[in-house]
């Protein structure tokens, strides 16, 4: 996995963006506003072999203007003591990119850059965002990490992707089953998951549960 160049945008994000996503342009328009920096960490462009647009730009909707255009940075260059948290979106670029999960499942390499920073910011003690199929990474990386993709049985094609949960455990991290509205917290690790589009459901319950993990990641960062 040493071969992809992964990349990151800095989002300085307010604790109250992912209230109401009606705030977005006001927010993008006010450059002097105070907040968390943020590090978003992208696998590509798409769902099937990258980021997820709309998991990358469910808090500030201006994102999905400038996604193709904004500044983006070698994922090399990001430094934990520069940035207050970290958000890993979701997309199959995750399990493809960042990562060889699509392919290898348990048996998975990480990214070396992409787990440089994942471990870096633990290290630190700073927050950890990841939804999707994102929290494999942090389950493969850190030890005994607590996370969640959403139910652990696929519920009549509801939860297409259960069958992760059991990877997860596989690979020595816990799993705790949440609705696709919820985020769950491992305030041990600083670590916030989300189902996201492990659910097959309504777009505007997969963004409130993707709000729900910014929130937490920005009160875990105590800014």
């Amino acid at each position: 996995m040493s071969s992809v160049s992964a990349m990151f945008t800095v989002r300085s994000l307010l604790r109250s963006a992912h209230i109401r996503y009606a705030l977005a342009a006001q927010f993008h328009a006010t450059s002097h506003c105070t907040g968390a920096k943020v590090a978003v960490v992208l696998s590509g462009c798409g769902v099937y072999d990258g980021t997820e647009v709309h998991e990358a730009s469910a808090n500030v909707l201006s994102e999905s203007a400038r996604i193709a255009r904004g500044n983006i940075t070698d994922l090399a260059k990001l430094n934990a003591s520069n940035h207050d948290a970290v958000i890993f979106p979701g997309g199959f670029g995750a399990a493809k990119n960042l990562s060889s999960f699509a392919v290898d499942g348990i048996d998975c390499k990480v990214n070396v850059e992409v787990e440089r920073v994942l471990k870096d910011f633990h290290k630190a003690g700073k927050p950890i965002g990841l939804c999707c199929i994102s929290p494999v990474l942090a389950a493969k990386v850190l030890s005994g990490v607590d996370v969640t993709v959403g139910h652990e049985e696929e519920e009549g094609g509801k939860w297409p992707y259960a069958g992760t949960t059991q990877a997860i455990t596989a690979l020595g991290a816990k799993h705790t089953v949440k609705e696709v509205t919820e985020a769950h917290v491992d305030p041990k690790n600083k670590v916030v998951t989300t189902p996201a589009f492990m659910c097959d459901t309504k777009l505007h319950l997969i963004f409130d549960g993707i709000g729900a993990m910014v929130k937490n990641v920005l009160k875990l960062s105590g800014k």
